[in-house]
């Protein structure tokens, strides 16, 4: 399988927020709600500040062995989990909740940004290790959105009556429907038989959902030595008692978090608002909100209650049954990781700007923030029809409605814009406005009331001749929109909406290897590969 691409600067895809963008460009108005700059002046900042902090290395090497327990660890992920013993060693990291099969794409690009950073860190750094980590968020409850996902535009769900943490959930009858379902779809495709053999392998009857997840990115980028945490460890957890044990008697991070989002809001919009307590209480078949009432502390949607002697006896002595939310999420993967960058996608880029301030609270260091990597993939069949079409997968970013305008204009045989009779008659009115005005100053409202229906005239009569023009042309109008479609599935980004498992079907292992060959570093682009 060949293929090629280019990239177009994120500002020109018209689908990322103002604060993203103000991000990757370096806008002074965002420096102070960030430590180290997305280059590798920052890199080193990163590596330096990292070097003072006390990670506990023999606890993370044998929770990532832990969680690789069971699967069979190539050369280079061994050589990697040893590495990680070396205080010359550090982590790129990526995090994910558990989707089924992987989700969307981007689940798939960010993995494949971990390692090509790593890859450019040694490059600029030889003296010193990079190993790319992939932190599962598998604590996450949120099961309509994870047990999602589509095949050939329709999507197909898990069904499934278990309650709690995603990953903590089996694999069941219904999720070993849905590999049943993808064999039927995906079974005639060069690589069917390999991609339905290896969901198998993944998701076994009775597996943890967290398991498989990992057996599923094992197989897939085992090769470039990616190692895979799970950070829902007693062991891990206990690293995190004394921050844990200071939000519930405090709620510290609700304040400071509440303090930058005060700084933000006035120029941007606000991607996640902290709560009072910001830790969920974890067990088998739950995960609910901790909530103060007064001098005690009760589970949400339970009858568990605690006064507050009772509920720091309980994390000293299960601090695996306390999970953190999304506030505090970070700080806890940042502490059990001797991390200097962290790849993430739009919104998890502003919302990790809201913590900068509860790191430096806690005295954690915190990581050099990269937007992920984006990538647009053009099969033959649509490179086909934009080279007849004689369009740019790069124009399509554009709604359709934009599209079909400057499809009519194009092949127009006369201007269909009257921007230069508007502006004469502007200019007319205004003469006239003139004279009328010397002769009778009541005139003047009149001769503006005149300009104004002769302009809205204009105005319409200019998008009835795009309207004409545009019927003229209703065939290609069709053939563009069936090529947008096909490459916006669902007016949406194609990486947010389809799935890895068609691809591999179709390429096998190729389509990871080209996406990992055009994958940036620090260079924060967007990719349009085009498959030949």
């Amino acid at each position: 399988m060949d293929c090629e691409a280019r990239f177009l600067p994120y500002h020109e895809t018209h689908a990322f927020s103002p604060l993203v963008l103000d991000y990757i460009s370096g806008k002074e108005a965002l420096r102070p709600f960030y430590r180290h700059a997305p280059n590798m002046s920052g890199l080193h900042t990163a590596i330096e500040e990292r070097m003072n902090f006390p990670t506990d290395r023999p606890l993370l090497v044998e929770a990532i062995r832990k969680t690789h327990a069971g699967t069979e660890l190539t050369a280079k992920q061994k050589a990697n989990i040893l590495a990680l013993s070396s205080p010359q060693t550090f982590t790129v990291c990526t995090a994910h909740q558990p989707n089924i099969f992987s989700g969307f794409l981007y689940f798939v690009y960010k993995i494949l940004h971990a390692v090509r950073l790593a890859e450019a860190f040694k490059e600029e750094t030889p003296e010193c290790d990079f190993v790319p980590v992939f932190c599962i968020g598998s604590e996450d409850n949120d099961l309509d959105e994870l047990s999602q996902f589509r095949l050939h535009g329709v999507k197909r769900k898990w069904e499934t009556k278990q309650e709690g943490a995603v990953g903590r959930m089996k694999v069941d009858k219904g999720l070993l429907d849905l590999i049943l379902q993808v064999e039927a779809g995906l079974g005639s495709e060069p690589f069917g038989h390999e991609i339905s053999q290896l969901l198998r392998d993944a998701y076994p009857l009775g597996a943890s959902i967290a398991d498989a997840t990992t057996m599923l990115i094992q197989r897939l980028f085992a090769d470039y030595g990616l190692l895979v945490l799970q950070p829902d460890q007693p062991e891990l957890k206990r690293a995190m008692i004394p921050v844990f044990r200071d939000e519930l008697n405090t709620q510290r991070s609700f304040h400071v978090v509440n303090d930058t989002i005060r700084q933000l809001e006035p120029s941007y919009k606000v991607q996640v608002n902290p709560r009072e307590i910001n830790l969920f209480y974890l067990e088998e078949g739950g995960r609910h909100r901790i909530l103060r009432d007064k001098d005690s502390f009760i589970v949400d949607a339970t009858a568990r209650r605690f006064t507050s002697a009772e509920i720091l006896e309980e994390l000293d002595a299960h601090p695996e049954r306390f999970s953190p939310n999304v506030v505090l999420r970070g700080l806890y993967q940042e502490t059990i990781l001797p991390n200097i960058a962290f790849i993430g996608g739009g919104s998890e880029i502003a919302y990790w700007l809201e913590l900068q301030a509860l790191f430096d609270h806690y005295r954690v260091p915190y990581p050099m923030l990269v937007l992920r990597n984006s990538f647009l993939l053009v099969t033959p069949v649509e490179a086909g029809l934009l080279e007849k079409s004689g369009w740019t997968a790069a124009a399509l970013f554009r709604s359709e409605m934009e599209l079909m305008n400057d499809l009519a204009r194009q092949q127009a045989g006369a201007p269909l814009d009257l921007r230069q009779e508007i502006y004469e008659t502007i200019e007319l009115f205004r003469r006239i406005n003139g004279i009328a005005g010397t002769i009778d100053p009541t005139l003047v409202r009149h001769v503006s009331a005149l300009e104004k229906k002769s302009v809205d005239r204009l105005r319409e009569l200019e998008k009835k001749m795009l309207r004409a023009e545009k019927r003229k042309h209703e065939v290609s109008g069709q053939q563009l929109r069936k090529i947008r479609s096909a490459l916006f599935p669902g007016n949406s980004l194609q990486e947010r909406y389809e799935n890895i498992l068609p691809y591999y079907a179709r390429y096998g292992k190729d389509i990871i290897d080209c996406i990992h060959q055009h994958s940036k570093g620090l260079e924060m682009v967007f990719g349009l590969i085009t498959i030949r």
